[in-house]
């Protein structure tokens, strides 16, 4: 039966057009230069003022630009990191989420009983950037040792007095304390921190005595006095801090503690947007900007392969499972 009202035909007309609307749009291409601002999530598992945080900052200008977005940095300390690159490994694969991480990433599997994720399995490797040295610093108020040698000495002539701060239990500067103070054959008290800055808040403050941390994040305060460096985890001394000795030859041979700084993302990432941002992390830090302020830091940037940092991440598993072991640290 024809319908020969008018407005039938009125909203059957109009029914059309919006369908027509409807695949129009379906069909369209997609705008790729609507996600020319959307920034980038660079989720630090640290503190602010720590070395990770120090260098990540000077290097954001310069990858911004190399990356082709605004890269936005966002802080989340605790557990040693875990809280952090919790958030990273729960993100979408898409290349707009990443991680800068250290040494602890490895670590977590030895000194933790639960983590919840893998290091390995849950990520994808794109970039070891490079190592920055550890330095042993103290209180210059509370701890009158200028050196190694005297340092021991006080240690062990007064058993208990002191104690070493570090940012969390079963962080590498846990165990770059902890190191030392086997070398030294004494028993120090260890107060654990929620990151890197209240660790170096307090050392200066004298509520605590002394700790271990990168040459990046004690830089300034060895400078203006408020820390006296002991020595430097390095093998040799590094061209920026050249007055700063080694550890190592101060009698300690053994004694070597360096920490390394790693681009990642989250499991299953496109290969070609792994490449995309490793090529963008090459790009940054060989800028004159970059290399200027990785040198007056002290840092050595000697970027991998996301082949090599994949191998590279599993053989600091084993490494830091020994050093735990060898340390006698109780599972947190």
């Amino acid at each position: 039966m024809q319908n020969n009202d008018p407005s039938f035909f009125a909203r059957r007309t109009t029914l059309r057009a919006l369908a027509l609307c409807a695949m129009a749009g379906a069909l369209a291409p997609i705008d790729v230069g609507a996600q020319a601002d959307r920034p980038i999530r660079l989720i630090l598992p640290v503190a602010a003022a720590s070395g990770v945080d120090t260098i990540t900052r000077a290097v954001q200008p310069s990858l911004a630009t190399a990356l082709g977005h605004p890269v936005v940095i966002e802080n989340q300390p605790g557990a040693g990191g875990i809280i952090g690159t919790s958030q990273l490994v729960k993100s979408a694969p898409d290349g707009y989420t990443l991680s800068i991480v250290s040494n602890n990433h490895v670590i977590y599997p030895s000194v933790y009983k639960s983590v919840p994720f893998d290091p390995i399995a849950d990520i994808t490797p794109i970039a070891v950037l490079g190592s920055t040295p550890m330095v042993l610093v103290v209180n210059p108020t509370k701890v009158p040792a200028k050196n190694v040698q005297e340092l021991v000495a006080l240690l062990k002539a007064d058993p208990g007095k002191y104690n070493y701060a570090s940012s969390g239990n079963g962080t590498i500067l846990h165990l770059a304390g902890e190191l030392f103070m086997q070398e030294a054959g004494v028993k120090v008290t260890h107060v654990p921190y929620k990151g890197v800055g209240p660790m170096l808040a307090d050392i200066m403050g004298g509520q605590v005595d002394m700790g271990v941390s990168s040459l990046p994040s004690v830089q300034q305060h060895i400078k203006n006095g408020t820390m006296r460096a002991i020595g430097i985890g390095s093998e040799q001394r590094v061209p920026a801090a050249p007055d700063i000795p080694t550890i190592a030859e101060q009698g300690m041979p053994g004694y070597r503690v360096e920490g390394w700084f790693a681009v990642i993302g989250p499991a299953k990432m496109q290969p070609s947007d792994v490449a995309r941002i490793h090529d963008a992390f090459v790009r940054a830090f060989a800028t004159p900007e970059s290399k200027d302020a990785m040198g007056k830091q002290g840092n050595v940037i000697d970027i991998t392969t996301p082949e090599q940092a994949q191998r590279f991440f599993r053989s600091e598993l084993t490494k830091y499972a020994k050093i735990v072991k060898s340390a006698g640290l109780e599972l947190q």
